[in-house]
């Protein structure tokens, strides 16, 4: 197939790119270069089944030659107030993505007859009062606070995605995404996962906030890729979640960080945030065992065994 990814610099499509390209087919990358990393992508100069385009997204798309299906995975992501590119500094940039990124991008799939993969998040589930999580359950979302633009952007990408579908017969798949990690993942995304590697590698004392007994679950990004892969092949038109239902505290992750990076630095705790994060957030992954056969292989040592290297690389540790 000739493939369209939006946000192919990105930590996430470049990794599909590479999966798609190993498996045969053409790529074409969009990306403007916001928060995704020319880096992720420079291993990719000069194949023949991948083609890159500097777009925005939130304007139109133009695609020469026929597209089989169109991958729709810009948009900023990351939660951390104190990184340039997190969707809380750019958060225009982020509704257009959402919003306008998506009607562009569905509009190429309908003029191709193509079928088309929207990336939505778990973040649409908000701080969830129904546990695990479901593709039925409609979340507890703020819809006024300061993550919102992201939320409520990945709402409303859903509801056109379906819409389209519906109206426009456009064959849609719409993927759910839990926590994800991995080489190539930004180092400033905010996350627990980043925020806790770096401080160990870096023989700090990690920082854990309240009393540490948040959850959360972390699927590595070969196992979501597969999971997508899977998606794109299939005839499922309702959401489905991708991510690994095996939960932990935050201070068990903290601790198990600490021991695979041999940091004798421990633990330090403060406030809780005032950022309403999520206290509890692990995905029902059923409807993706039934429908797709699938589910995470790499357990969280074996991912981070995986991811070190990369953040050593990124921190010149190495």
């Amino acid at each position: 197939m000739r493939i369209l990814i939006t946000g192919a610099a990105g930590f996430l499509g470049s990794h599909l790119s590479d999966r798609l390209i190993a498996e045969g087919h053409q790529v074409i990358g969009l990306d403007n270069f916001i928060t995704g990393s020319p880096d992720n992508i420079a291993h990719l100069a000069g194949s023949e089944n991948f083609i890159f385009y500097r777009r925005d997204v939130s304007e139109y798309i133009f695609v020469p030659g026929k597209v089989d299906a169109v991958l729709h995975f810009a948009s900023p992501a990351s939660p951390n107030p104190q990184s340039p590119t997190a969707y809380f500094n750019l958060p225009i940039q982020t509704m257009k993505a959402g919003a306008l990124g998506t009607h562009h991008a569905l509009g190429v799939a309908k003029a191709n007859n193509a079928r088309y993969l929207l990336a939505s998040t778990s973040e649409i589930y908000g701080d969830p009062l129904v546990h695990p999580q479901s593709e039925d359950y409609s979340g507890n979302v703020d819809i006024t606070g300061p993550r919102a633009v992201y939320d409520e952007a990945k709402r409303f990408a859903e509801a056109l995605t379906l819409a389209y579908h519906r109206q426009h017969g456009v064959d849609t798949r719409i993927v759910r995404i839990f926590n994800t990690y991995g080489p190539r993942m930004d180092l400033e995304d905010g996350r627990a996962l980043p925020n806790l590697l770096k401080q160990a590698l870096l023989g700090q004392p990690l920082t854990v906030y309240g009393d540490g007994q948040q959850t959360r679950s972390f699927c590595y990004v070969d196992d979501l890729v597969e999971g997508i892969v899977r998606l794109l092949y299939s005839d499922e038109h309702m959401p489905v979640n991708i991510g690994n239902p095996v939960e932990m505290t935050l201070l068990q992750f903290a601790e198990t960080i600490n021991r695979l990076t041999a940091n004798t630095a421990g633990i330090t705790y403060v406030d809780a945030r005032s950022s309403r994060d999520p206290q509890r957030r692990r995905p029902d992954i059923t409807r993706a065992q039934n429908i797709l056969g699938w589910q995470p292989k790499v357990d969280l040592e074996e991912g981070l065994r995986r991811t070190i290297p990369y953040f050593k690389e990124k921190l010149g540790l190495s």
